[in-house]
């Protein structure tokens, strides 16, 4: 019996879709956590010193292949990997001992970060459109106006999460968002320095396997939007009155 051939998603395209929807010209990411390297894609090789510096790369244009090694420059980020190993706790201690002293936040609140299930072998940032292999999780950003159009189309495709806006650390949205589905995320100043996001936009991490059902939902949304930024606004003209 002949084996059956899975055609993946047409990634360029949905890429081009979340861009438009967003109105960025900035790549969404694909990320991949994989037991092996994908076929043909060498290994990183120099230094970044954070987890979410890789969201940069693949968001302007770099396909990344790391390993866990490649994330211990930024404890809090291989803390949420699962990636960090006894030697290093001491140093991811000697950080929350920082941000809990000039009052950034309190020790209680760390077991509510969410983390990866298991440690990953490898794990590949690249922009959507080139991804080797359908992708654990995307992460997208942009102004909130626009951020909301993607929220909303992942409930109407039942595949937003419960959870509220997250804050920091930025990089706990990606395991949240694999666990639970779509979450939106504040991020955090750390991530903004190594990231160079802008601050009047948020962060929307999307479950790989709901892409397709989410972007299928988003024309029904933007018309729906259209439809009703001028029925508010007729509203707004009619109602208004200032005495």
């Amino acid at each position: 019996m002949a084996g059956i051939i899975t055609l993946m998603p047409d990634y360029p395209a949905l890429e081009q879709k979340l861009q438009q929807a967003l109105e960025t010209t900035r790549h969404p990411v694909a990320v991949l956590y994989t037991d092996k390297p994908p076929s043909g894609m060498a290994r990183f090789a120099g230094s970044q010193p954070s987890s979410c510096s890789f969201w940069r790369l693949a968001a302007e244009g770099r396909s990344l292949c790391t390993v866990p090694s490649d994330h211990f420059n930024c404890p809090v980020g291989s803390y949420t990997h699962k990636t960090i190993t006894p030697e290093r706790m001491p140093e991811l201690q000697q950080v929350l001992d920082l941000m809990a002293g000039i009052g950034y936040i309190r020790m209680e609140e760390i077991p509510g970060v969410f983390q990866l299930p298991s440690t990953p072998n490898f794990v590949v940032f690249t922009p959507l459109g080139e991804t080797p292999a359908p992708p654990s999780v995307v992460l997208v950003a942009g102004k909130p106006g626009r951020v909301m159009l993607l929220a909303e189309a992942a409930t109407r495709a039942g595949a937003s999460s419960v959870l509220p806006l997250l804050g920091r650390p930025t990089c706990m949205a990606l395991p949240a968002a694999l666990a639970q589905g779509t979450v939106t995320s504040a991020g955090c100043i750390g991530n903004r320095v190594y990231t160079e996001i802008g601050d009047d936009e948020l962060y929307v991490v999307l479950r790989g396997q709901d892409l397709e059902a989410i972007a299928a939902e988003l024309d029904t949304i933007q018309s729906a939007n259209t439809t009703l930024t001028q029925y508010h606004r007729e509203r707004r003209q009619t109602l208004t009155r200032l005495e």
